[in-house]
């Protein structure tokens, strides 16, 4: 009695199953306004208290929405990325994950969905601050090749910390605790050249850990693309670094999660 092989099941073809999960990330975006409306009004509701508020107390001299816009564009980025980290939890939690185990497709291709599609709203989301920003006073001097590599820049940190967040979500394993997870890493603007000068953050052991954190690199290439402010040259090549970095470990860390998790 001879033995009837099963016949394999053909993997999707290249980037097709990316597609899908991208599309149907976009469309749980839109279809989750609150989330969607909130990562643009609390960024720009940030940018009008610290520019009306504590800008008179900062920067007596005025043109502190210059200094923080930068600051207040990777918050954004933090806060926009926290939500796929919710999501990616959510989907571990409703078990649809263990579906997508079970088709023919890479698993990259689930938190590549994620990834992307958060990757655009929080592009929209900068879009929006930017605009608001030049409505209350900011006054960039960047050329073209300066917004370039200004938004090349806010990209590659939307990138890295979205992935990052991604791979908490399947850390977490259910929304609650990825938000809470995530929240810590909201902080890391504040703790950097984004709202105030490094030099004046006390006690002075905070300067040297607020010196070299990715945030204030990245904020200060920002600054001198945009706003033509003298910057260490150094100083975008170690924001690239730092995004490389944190994409690799993340991209690394959520494959691990994800296969470990189909094993469980």
């Amino acid at each position: 009695m001879t033995a009837t092989a099963l016949p394999l099941r053909p993997r999707i073809r290249a980037l097709t199953a990316e597609r899908i999960f991208i599309r149907r990330s976009l469309t749980h975006s839109l279809r989750d306004g609150e989330s969607l409306l909130m990562s643009i009004l609390l960024p720009v509701m940030l940018m009008l208290m610290f520019t009306f508020v504590f800008g008179g107390a900062i920067a007596p001299g005025g043109g502190y929405v210059d200094y923080v816009v930068p600051g207040i564009v990777l918050t954004c980025a933090g806060f926009g990325a926290s939500s796929t980290g919710v999501y990616v939890a959510g989907d571990m939690k409703t078990g649809i994950i263990d579906r997508f185990r079970t088709m023919p497709l890479r698993p990259s291709a689930v938190l590549t969905g994620h990834v992307v599609a958060s990757l655009v709203r929080n592009l929209v989301a900068t879009g929006v601050v930017v605009a608001v920003a030049l409505l209350v006073g900011f006054r960039p001097t960047a050329d073209l090749l300066d917004w370039i590599g200004a938004i090349g820049l806010i990209t590659c940190w939307i990138l890295a910390i979205t992935y990052l967040f991604a791979a908490i979500g399947l850390a977490a394993g259910n929304p609650e605790g990825a938000s809470a997870y995530g929240f810590i890493l909201l902080f890391m603007p504040y703790l950097s050249s984004a709202f105030v000068p490094v030099s004046s953050i006390s006690p002075s052991w905070l300067q040297w850990i607020a010196a070299h954190q990715p945030v204030t690199p990245i904020v200060e290439s920002i600054r001198a693309f945009l706003l033509g402010v003298p910057a260490d040259p150094a100083a975008p090549w170690w924001a690239l670094a730092w995004c490389t970095a944190i994409l690799v470990a993340a991209v690394i860390w959520g494959g691990w999660l994800f296969r470990r998790s189909g094993r469980r």
